[in-house]
């Protein structure tokens, strides 16, 4: 490997560092600065469809709102004409798409230009102007843009730090780590919505986004706390070359793309719960809790819960696993999460049947419950897996990058998502929740068939 620090590592040592529950301290401090970007985010994302809907595409909001005809016409040159949900649905699932397509250009800026310190550091700065923005029905479009490039810059570079944590060899710990990362976040993740969703509910919606603003800015001050016990920085000096790909690195390179494109699809499946599952919830779901009504909104919270509770049991099912020379490889890993995640569309075919026999019907809270339960224990399988492959087995001279790409599979995600939550108002709901179990099986039978052969190759070397 040809690239060098260009920031000390203070006491940074790999491998070595095991003062966070048997891991380096710098987890500690990237899961945390992660942990409140979450907040930033799924706190505004929970507010952002009904936001959407019962205010900036009302009549007496939506002319005042910068870009927003110009950016309409632009979809609807595409898509043809929306209604207003179909067009929420729709600006979501772009916004949550883009949110996924920079971190391929933020890795690109830190493999060759910045370093991932500075490029992360840019980034919270970005996303912390676009939220404060968010706090405008005028300047809707300018936040979103602010956040969307923000995001693209911290992302892909948190996530390689996290698995230049370890060395290479060490794989069954540094899966582990991600977990635990995934878990931390997922705090985030967990207060986010609650948290933005009663203050939007109780102060109005310009109060909950403020919220997340503050918050991104206490991820920008973490980060910076954390700096001593971060990896080095990686990236090019003026001149320097890597040395170019092998004909193995090609083929490792090909084989992580693969299974990124596989990714695309449980993932639709799995976000899918943030979108046309949030309308199910706002229209067919008895939300009465002692006399008071769930806000639709703060059901997204379940997904943070999900992920933070289920992770102490499945690192130890995974360690006792390890111990007993038993624990699935990553790819058996990837497969098994993404069978939950179809499990879980399945189990809404039920509710689903009630509903399209009676749409003025009201299903229990468990129903969702479940939904988000199953999904959170598919997410937690496959996707720190996921980049913790990625982080091992991408190639110095394009490590940062080939995160990037993972990440750059949700983008296709989240703007299918969109497309196909608004077949929410035209397709029966269990035909709707059907269609996405299928959307997780398929890959999995892939994944199963090939697990052998990309084992042999995406092996530590």
């Amino acid at each position: 490997m040809n690239s060098s620090p260009t920031i000390p590592a203070g006491d940074f040592a790999p491998g070595e560092d095991r003062s966070f529950f048997g891991h380096p301290r710098g987890l500690a401090y990237l899961a945390f600065t992660e942990a409140w970007e979450r907040f930033s985010f799924y706190g505004m994302s929970a507010l952002l469809l009904l936001y959407m809907i019962q205010r900036l595409l009302t009549p007496e909001v939506m002319g005042g709102v910068l870009g927003l005809g110009a950016f309409r016409s632009a979809i609807e040159a595409v898509t043809g004409p929306l209604s207003n949900q179909a067009f929420a649905s729709q600006t979501y699932g772009l916004y949550g798409g883009l949110v996924y397509f920079t971190p391929m250009f933020g890795g690109l800026l830190a493999d060759r230009l910045l370093g991932q310190r500075r490029t992360v550091m840019l980034g919270a700065l970005l996303m912390s102007a676009g939220h404060i923005l968010m706090a405008f029905d005028a300047s809707f479009l300018i936040a979103a843009a602010l956040l969307v490039t923000g995001s693209g810059c911290l992302k892909g570079n948190i996530s390689a730090q996290v698995g230049h944590l370890y060395p290479k060899d060490d794989e069954s710990r540094r899966t582990r780590a991600f977990a635990i990362f995934s878990a931390a976040i997922n705090f985030g993740a967990l207060i986010g919505p609650l948290v933005c969703a009663v203050v939007a509910q109780v102060c109005g919606w310009h109060a909950g986004f403020g919220v997340a603003g503050v918050l991104m800015l206490a991820a920008l001050g973490t980060y910076i706390a954390g700096q001593r016990y971060l990896p080095p920085d990686r990236k090019r000096r003026e001149g320097e070359k890597h040395p170019p790909l092998s004909a193995r690195d090609y083929r490792i390179v090909a084989a992580l793309i693969f299974l990124s494109v596989l990714a695309i699809f449980p993932s639709i499946a799995y976000y899918q719960e943030t979108n046309a599952g949030l309308l199910m919830i706002e229209e067919s779901v008895s939300r009465s809790l002692f006399d008071w009504t769930v806000p639709a909104s703060a059901f997204n919270a379940l997904d943070g819960f999900f992920c933070i509770v289920l992770v102490p049991p499945l690192v130890r099912l995974w360690r006792n696993q390890a111990q007993r020379g038993r624990e699935p490889g990553d790819l058996g890993k990837i497969a098994i999460g993404f069978l939950a995640t179809a499990i879980a569309n399945l189990a809404l075919l039920i509710p689903a049947g009630w509903i399209d026999a009676d749409p003025t019907a009201k299903v229990s809270m468990l129903w969702p419950v479940l939904l988000y339960g199953l999904n959170a224990l598919g997410f937690l399988y496959y996707w720190p897996t996921m980049l913790a492959l990625f982080s091992r087995a991408a190639p110095a001279a394009v490590n940062a990058t080939m995160m990037g790409v993972l990440f750059f599979s949700l983008f296709f995600a989240n703007v299918l998502i969109g497309t196909f939550g608004g077949w929410w108002e035209v397709i029966s709901h269990v035909r709707f929740f059907a269609f996405h179990a299928a959307l997780a099986i398929v890959p999995c039978a892939i994944v199963v068939v090939l697990a052998r052969p990309f084992g042999r190759l995406l092996a530590p070397r």
